[in-house]
């Protein structure tokens, strides 16, 4: 009786036990389970739309508020620039030490310096104008690089790297586009993979990719960085509408580097929706420090 119950027991377990055992969520799952009911809750009592991405590029692990719903971009369409221009050198159709002349007609306001240099001919090279682009968001400065490598080009470059909905459609500061509704636009998970596919060396060769992480990653205050710890070096560029604001970036974590995209728009306070990227942010930080520093238990190892 006891050998006929036992095999009974063996039995079951062979059919329903192990298998169940084999379905149930890791403690690792349980805490990304967590971590995006935490992000559900932040975006739902934000008041406005907000989007947002997020993937580990070693764990894979990733975390999704409408990632596919399109936003307007503001300065953050400066990343693709950025890309194009350097595939364009890396390709030999142009050279980052070539000089341009800062016409006048090219200058718009909005942010940076180059809209009060003096008439008479300044020049500056491709290479300071992508710094100036990324580091202070100068609008003149993008705006020397599109004529130089020209809109089309990077619509272009866009499609070359799959993504479908990321489009520039107008220049720095041209009102009469935007009242036109020709915004330049992204989704959170296409702006993502980007800077994934700019991690993994997909997009440029090694000498332009570190380039383009180095020019990234120089110092600037942004939500994005307000929400991790000094010492983590975070590759991205912000963006900044009436109504709008949004971040995308590499964040060099070590053993878990991630990209990040967090977009809003119809923001009823623009600075609340930049104290919620803050916030995102630092929520995903928390997760993904915790992932690299501890085993699959949640013990955290100690170097």
């Amino acid at each position: 009786m006891i050998r006929k119950f036992s095999a009974c027991l063996c039995g079951a377990l062979a059919l329903v036990g192990v298998p169940a055992l084999a379905q149930q969520p890791t403690l690792a799952d349980r805490l990304a389970a967590e971590t995006q009911r935490s992000l559900e809750e932040l975006g739902h009592r934000f008041d406005g739309v907000v989007g947002v991405y997020a993937k580990g590029l070693r764990s894979g692990r990733s975390f999704s508020l409408q990632p596919d719903a399109v936003f307007p971009q503001a300065s953050s369409i400066k990343i693709p620039i950025l890309l194009a221009l350097l595939e364009q050198a890396q390709q030999g159709r142009l050279r980052l030490e070539e000089r341009v002349a800062i016409h006048q007609q090219a200058r718009v306001g909005g942010s940076g310096v180059l809209q009060d240099f003096s008439d008479g001919g300044s020049e500056i090279s491709l290479h300071d104008l992508a710094v100036l682009m990324i580091v202070l968001s100068d609008n003149t400065a993008t705006n020397l690089l599109l004529d130089r490598i020209g809109l089309d080009a990077v619509n272009a470059f866009l499609r070359r790297q799959g993504l479908a909905q990321t489009q520039l459609q107008r220049r720095m500061m041209d009102t009469e586009a935007e009242h036109s509704g020709r915004e330049n636009l992204a989704t959170p998970r296409e702006m993502a993979l980007l800077l994934e596919q700019l991690y993994r060396g997909q997009i440029l060769d090694g000498r332009h990719t570190e380039l383009a992480l180095r020019i990234l990653e120089a110092d600037k205050a942004t939500p994005l960085r307000a929400g991790i710890p000094a010492g983590i070096a975070v590759a991205d560029k912000p963006g900044a509408l009436s109504g709008v604001r949004c971040d995308s970036g590499l964040v060099l974590l070590a053993d878990e580097p991630y990209v990040v995209a967090i977009m809003t728009t119809y923001n009823r306070d623009d600075a609340a929706a930049e104290q919620l990227i803050t916030n995102i942010s630092r929520l995903l930080f928390e997760f993904y420090s915790r992932l690299a520093a501890s085993n699959a238990y949640g013990v955290r190892l100690h170097p």
